[in-house]
């Protein structure tokens, strides 16, 4: 039997003062009509992938010059396994532990493929300099969805805290909730385009931010099911030191061996649940399994933890 030790699942969401403001912030995040534009314009330009027309995108080296030098004003990284770094399509897949993960990926992966990184829209889009970054580069298949904290928050509400009620009543009428048909349709197209023209897709199989280092949560099966639908490899990468961040921090990008997995234009079940437990193990492979964290002092620790959030 196959131990899965540091895949770890979901706690309960505590609603400290922290947890609500963050929440709170989100909700307004998702108003934002600047906001609301940057999304429209990346479903848009899916539509166009989908339909086999060109998107507007930065050259990928240029982009990997920009993101490289914008991380290494900050911290150091260290490569390990370069031998297994992919330079063909494939879905790409990283542990998810601070919203830096998808600048450094990009900054240290190759220009080809040209990756898409598929993320939450509003932490991609929630500040000015990552509007301004990620528009100007392009690249990205932006997710709307219900956070665990407002899932929390919704639940707490429905069992009579009645000061959450406000609030809750707010995510449900203005924060998509991840269920539109019509959206995961066209995001599932795009993908398949993607794959099918020779580029690379960047994912967090976790679908939400690690709480330790070492540990995953659950993976989902999306990670997956592009892959079996385009009959692509999925490439797992460890993502080592980025829970919290200081100035000139040491990162580590471990990558591993490729997780091939059956070509099914219509996965089967089985077949669905035998690839995701062989990307849990390849996992597994890669995580450090007694991580510490560095002493002495941590210069900007609390400015870079919030910076890229």
């Amino acid at each position: 039997m196959t131990d899965f030790t540091t895949i770890q699942p979901a706690e309960e969401v505590v609603l400290t003062p922290e947890v609500l403001d963050r929440v709170r912030e989100g909700v307004a995040i998702s108003q934002d009509p600047v906001v609301r534009h940057c999304i429209a314009d990346d479903l848009d330009e899916l539509s166009a992938i989908a339909a086999g027309t060109a998107d507007q995108r930065v050259s990928g080296w240029f982009r990997r010059w920009v993101m490289r030098r914008l991380i290494k004003s900050f911290f150091r990284v260290r490569i390990e396994n370069p031998e297994h770094i992919p330079t063909q399509p494939n879905v790409l897949t990283a542990n998810h532990l601070s919203h830096l993960d998808p600048f450094l990926l990009l900054a240290f992966c190759p220009p080809c493929p040209y990756y898409y990184i598929l993320g939450d829209a509003r932490t991609l889009y929630n500040k000015w300099w990552k509007r301004s970054l990620i528009g100007w580069a392009g690249g990205v298949i932006p997710l709307e969805r219900w956070w665990k904290e407002e899932v929390a928050v919704m639940a707490a509400a429905d069992r009579g805290q009645g000061d959450l009620v406000s609030l809750a009543t707010e995510i449900r009428d203005h924060v998509p909730n991840g269920s539109s048909i019509q959206q995961m349709r066209q995001i599932d197209q795009a993908v398949q385009s993607l794959l099918a023209r020779g580029d690379g897709i960047m994912l967090f199989p976790e679908g939400r931010l690690g709480e330790q280092e070492g540990q995953m949560h659950a993976l989902k099966r999306g990670s997956v099911l592009y892959a079996m639908r385009s009959g692509v490899p999925i490439y797992p990468v460890a993502i080592i030191g980025t829970k919290t961040l200081y100035f000139r921090k040491r990162l580590t990008l471990r990558f591993g061996p490729p997780v091939h997995v059956p070509h099914q234009p219509r996965p089967k079940r089985a077949a669905i649940d035998a690839a995701l437990a062989d990307l849990e193990q390849a996992f597994q492979a890669l995580l450090p399994a007694d991580y510490q964290e560095p002493q002495g002092p941590k210069l900007l620790n609390h400015w870079l933890d919030h910076l890229f959030w």
